[in-house]
């Protein structure tokens, strides 16, 4: 069983904060009186919308409630699902980037800019807005105690830049972070099953903006991330947007296209089919009700559930094909899962509860708000780091392997997926070529044989090496994840000691579809993938025969007949082709060229035995 050493801090502050950071609001929540409580002003809701309005007067911005306030009046000044860029360069968030009304740039860092009024902001300078709104919020229900230590929740397939930028944020906020837990492991402490003995449970976690699901196991008070899924694109908002597309299809014959697609327009369409949704959890039928007093525009539409889940089954049934590949990841039948626990507003919606109930053959947990489940399990958590007397452990799981680019552009993995976290894993590597004083490592993620499919992660470079044949150099490199889910690799050359590291901060993040792309792609290909990386060794390897061949024929030619010689000069001639050869080429060109040099081999053995014999008598051997 592993363990996990957790950073227990004893010092003056009783409190510690959880904070769910969610793409479409936040919240606060705090261990008191034995459990986990939400944090809200007295009368006032503990959510915190995240979002962000920049005022066109230069004043300070608009957070959560009040910006969302002057968002159907001032889109075109206002930030909703910050989230979505966090840790993610541009490329990988053009859809998002389409939404957002401010200019916006990519730094030579990588980190994305948007330009507001001629300053530029990171997003991690903008959720830090929201966490100072979530965090002041909170201190207000707690008297204006101000507790700074805090438990921030990310989504399940956060990787190490955007849980590298959620801290950052955190940072710049003035908050200490004592860890960032996944939002789904949050929920299970919410509902105490840290305290079964055992069993398997799946966190269904559907919010506004994201969905994942994970499965975890307990054991003994130990909870182990056995799998997860999800997709970053898919949430509550586009139930909202099947309701907006009936506004749209309504007045289509009123407005123009232009006015259809104005951002104000669709704002104000949002808002609208949001209540619609709202209600249509409660009653069977409800009404979409929209006015453009502006325009002297007026839609009325009622809208029944049955009408309603018809728009949505599509989205349902994505969230259900993620918790088939979950489970089947974890090597689990739906009929194995103990418990389901629902997590987010969008599991509100009867339809989603009645799938999720239907696949997994039971009533899953919805006793405890799903909009605050979240917070209450980071609360949970915060609680224990401090301290707390509830014991039990954490165990999470890498969502893509981790691994080093070797020689040919092959990768070898070093970090398996869904190992279990924290882990470290050392394995050694050599040089390939003489008098070698430096090796470029390449740090990937992904399940794909080669480097050109994975994704790059850092590359730097250890230096230092003294100059010693090929194959002769020792070099210990180190991956290293922390319970964050952060990399550390080092390496360390053995007879010098030179050694070298590189916290990795990735070039960009990855969303649920791009992990669900990279697993699939990884199965469609495998067939090819396992012949390209079998070429790639294949060349490898050719190349260290025949410059062992080369080096060491030179010196006994003249101890070798003729037709040995010439059998060994066309195989190292047919071996130069190997760079172009397909497999089955190469392997051929291989075993011809160990065939050829079998006679060498023996010569050179020979000369070997001949040296540590002589001198020495029959009884010495």
């Amino acid at each position: 069983m592993g363990y996990i050493e957790l950073n227990v801090l004893n010092n003056q502050s009783s409190l510690a904060m959880g904070i769910d950071l969610g793409t479409t609001n936040s919240l606060a929540a705090v261990w008191r009186d034995g459990r986990p409580v939400i944090l809200h002003p007295e009368g006032k809701s503990g959510s915190v919308p995240s979002v962000v309005h920049f005022p066109a007067d230069g004043s300070q911005p608009k957070v959560g409630r009040e910006g969302r306030d002057h968002a159907a009046a001032a889109p075109e000044r206002t930030l909703f699902s910050v989230k979505r860029l966090m840790g993610r360069p541009a490329a990988d968030v053009q859809g998002e980037l389409a939404r957002i009304p401010f200019p916006t740039s990519e730094g030579d860092d990588g980190v994305l800019r948007l330009n507001i009024d001629g300053r530029e902001f990171t997003p991690q300078e903008l959720s830090a807005l929201i966490l100072n709104r979530v965090h002041d919020h909170g201190c207000r229900a707690l008297n204006d105690e101000k507790p700074d230590r805090v438990v921030i929740t990310v989504p399940a397939y956060f990787d190490d830049a955007q849980r590298q930028a959620t801290r950052d944020a955190a940072r710049f906020a003035g908050l200490d972070v004592l860890r960032i837990v996944n939002e789904p492991t949050a929920a299970c402490l919410a509902y105490g099953l840290d305290q079964e003995k055992s069993g398997n449970v799946v966190v269904y976690d559907f919010g506004g903006g994201t969905f994942d699901v994970s499965v975890l196991s307990i054991a003994d008070g130990v909870f182990k991330v056995l799998s997860t899924a999800g997709d970053t694109h898919l949430g509550g908002d586009d139930f909202d947007a099947a309701l907006v597309g009936l506004i749209v299809e309504g007045l289509a014959g009123e407005l123009s296209e232009e006015e259809l697609k104005d951002p104000g327009f669709l704002t104000a369409a949002r808002l609208s089919a949001e209540r619609c949704k709202h209600a249509l959890s409660k009653d069977p039928q409800a009404e979409l009700h929209m006015v453009l007093a502006a325009r002297g525009v007026t839609f009325h539409r009622t809208v029944t559930r049955a009408e309603f889940e018809a728009l949505i089954e599509p989205l349902i049934e994505r969230t259900i094909d993620s918790c088939r590949r979950a489970l089947s990841d974890a090597g689990l039948a739906p009929d194995e899962v103990n418990e389901v626990v629902m997590v987010g507003g969008s599991t509100r919606v009867p339809a989603v509860n009645a799938a999720v109930e239907s696949f997994f053959g039971r009533i899953p947990h919805t006793e405890l708000n799903p909009d605050e489940v979240v917070a209450l399990g980071a609360a949970v958590q915060a609680h224990i780091l401090i301290g707390g007397s509830r014991d039990m452990l954490l165990l999470d799981v890498i969502p893509l392997s981790l691994g080093l680019e070797t020689v040919g552009g092959a990768v070898s993995k070093l970090v398996m997926r869904n190992s279990t976290i924290p882990c470290s894993v050392t394995e050694g590597f050599t040089t390939y070529a003489d008098n070698q004083t430096g090796i470029d490592f390449h740090v990937v993620q992904g399940e794909r044989e080669m480097v050109s499919d994975c994704r790059t992660l850092a590359k730097f470079q250890l230096k230092g090496i003294p100059p010693m044949p090929a194959g002769m150099a020792r070099v210990a490199v180190r991956f290293h994840v922390d319970a964050d889910g952060l990399l550390t690799v080092s390496a360390r050359e053995e007879s010098t000691g030179a050694s070298t590291r590189v916290e990795v901060e990735p070039m960009s993040g990855l969303s649920d579809e791009e992990v669900e792309r990279m697993l699939l792609s990884s199965v469609e290909h495998a067939e090819e993938d396992f012949a390209v990386r079998r070429a790639a060794d294949l060349i490898t390897e050719i190349g260290t025969m025949r410059t062992a061949t080369e080096r060491s024929l030179d010196g006994v030619r003249e101890h070798l007949d003729r037709e040995t010689l010439e059998d060994i000069e066309e195989a190292l001639k047919a071996a130069e082709e190997a760079t172009s050869a397909d497999a089955e080429r190469l392997q051929a060109l291989r075993d011809e060229l160990e065939r050829a040099t079998l006679p060498l081999a023996a010569l050179l053995m020979d000369d070997v035995a001949k040296a540590a014999l002589s001198g020495k008598r029959l009884e010495d051997v």
